[in-house]
């Protein structure tokens, strides 16, 4: 509401006085009327004000700033339904001016058809009998005749002597009223148990607001997480994350959804989770120049999808390459040339290195491999097959015994560990399995032809890959069905290694 200047004295109704009736009823000013700005008042001192102290001009000034710094449009009557303060927001709302506006009695002829005045006067007056607030919606008339629909609350004032003196009535158009309750009713759904999470973050992007769905999602209670930094709920991911809430802030919400990956520390342990996520940039209404309050940040746990999206990719990818490694083996002569053939096709976006072993009695030969320095092709061994001195417990050994695969890594306290001692503990545990000293996870199949063992076949990755899952061993003994009938034609023509 406006707030304005009045130049009489205090114009709220007092605890004993009786409003004097205005100078006119025809708006066009009267004694002590107000200078033609903001709210005003009909004084209910009847003297000229020259004998009213510095104070009660003091008082009239910041009861007129107070009315004219209001959001809403604001009126007052007195006992006897004279309107005695009228603001800028009633003059926006209806047009009517301060000057013509205060001094008249009732809304009746001006604010209000006049069939309908004398109803909306009584529930605006009866205000006055009952105490608390009394909500009304009435049709106004703007001063260009043109009607508009507002809602209303209206309470009495009471004088020193505890006895009505007056009424004063706020009031607002109702469509933005109910633009204000939707955008209240929305705020509040969105922070309950909705199917995303929200999160609202100060400008030191520390949560403020968290709903129950993005609390579960970040492992802690609603109230736990607020004022927390984001450091200490997400492991790993957390710069891309706050370097997104930082841009926001700075330069405003980004068009499309983004996706991140973070690790979350969680009782049950770390777990790494996608994020689709969108910001909005918060800022103050209440300030001529937009000040940022934060930023609101909502996001869906989309890891079930990505993983599902990532597999079929995967998938996609690995059958192609068996296509296109039966494509060309098909046109290789020497069965052993389409053998390491295959395993090139199979190694791209699998493994860094592989091993083919052939059993030559109660014996394992290393009959090709890749280059143990350098990525490379796989190529058989030059100079003849080399045993291999393999000890107890082997993961190709096993694989042998068990007539299955078995997948192995380096373990925690060396491939883990920082600095140089975790890499040589990585390089030890590789070169105890006579293996690439990069190598830090393996996967051992074995080699399997007309019911009988033929050899294994080991693949191998470094220590900045994952270690090999359970789709990894279904697409490797596929390999290695393969691979093993190239094999056994091989010796079965007397043109391979193994002759």
């Amino acid at each position: 509401m406006g707030a304005s200047r009045s130049s009489g004295t205090t114009d709220a109704l007092g605890p004993d006085e009786e409003p004097d009736e205005p100078d006119r009823a025809d708006g066009q000013g009267g004694p002590g009327g107000p200078d033609g700005q903001g709210a005003c008042s009909v004084p209910l001192d009847s003297g000229s004000g020259s004998g009213a102290g510095s104070g009660a001009d003091s008082g009239a000034e910041l009861l007129a700033a107070l009315l004219d710094g209001m959001d809403a449009a604001l009126c007052a009557f007195d006992a006897g339904g004279t309107v005695t303060h009228w603001n800028r927001e009633a003059e926006r709302i209806l047009g009517w001016t301060a000057q013509e506006a205060v001094g008249r009695t009732g809304f009746a002829g001006w604010a209000v058809r006049r069939a309908d005045a004398h109803e909306v006067q009584g529930r605006l007056m009866a205000a006055m009998d009952a105490p608390g607030r009394q909500v009304h919606e009435f049709a106004l008339l703007r001063k260009d005749g043109s009607r508009v629909l507002v809602r209303t609350q209206s309470a009495r004032v009471l004088g020193a002597g505890g006895k009505p003196a007056g009424v004063y009535c706020a009031f607002s158009e109702v469509h933005a009223q109910i633009d204000l309750e939707r955008a209240i009713a929305l705020s509040e759904a969105l922070l309950e148990d909705v199917s995303w999470g929200v999160v609202l973050v100060d400008v030191d992007l520390r949560p403020t607001v968290v709903n129950a769905y993005a609390a579960r999602a970040l492992g802690g209670s609603r109230t736990g997480l607020l004022g927390r930094p984001l450091g200490e709920l997400v492991v790993q991911g957390v710069e891309e994350l706050e370097a997104a809430l930082a841009h926001v802030l700075a330069e405003g919400a980004p068009g499309a959804p983004a996706e991140f990956w973070v690790t979350l520390r969680t009782a049950e342990g770390e777990r790494r989770r996608c994020w689709r996520s969108g910001f909005l940039r918060l800022a103050s209404p209440l300030t001529e120049e937009p000040v940022p309050l934060g930023v609101g940040w909502m996001f869906r746990d989309v890891t079930a999808k990505k993983l599902a999206q990532q597999e079929a990719d995967r998938l996609r990818f690995r059958t192609g390459q068996l296509h296109r490694a039966a494509r060309t083996v098909s046109e290789c002569e020497d069965p052993m040339e389409a053998a390491t053939s295959l395993l090139d096709f199979a190694l791209a976006g699998f493994a860094d290195h592989v091993l083919l072993d052939l059993m030559e009695g109660e014996r394992l030969v290393r009959t090709a491999a890749t280059p143990a320095d350098a990525p490379g092709p796989c190529l058989l061994v030059a100079g003849g097959s080399i045993p291999v001195r393999y000890g107890p417990g082997h993961p190709a050994l096993q694989a042998v015994e068990r007539t299955g695969s078995v997948r192995t890594s380096a373990g925690a306290g060396a491939g883990a560990s920082a600095g140089a001692g975790g890499t040589e503990g990585a390089a030890a545990w590789a070169a105890e399995r006579r293996w690439p000293r990069d190598a830090a996870h393996a996967l051992s199949t074995v080699l399997r032809s007309r019911g009988r063992t033929l050899g294994v076949l080991t693949f191998l990755r470094a220590a900045n890959r994952a270690a090999f899952e359970r789709p990894d061993t279904a697409y490797a003994e596929t390999v290695a069905a393969r691979v093993a009938g190239a094999v056994d034609l091989a010796r079965a023509v007397g043109s391979g290694a193994g002759e």
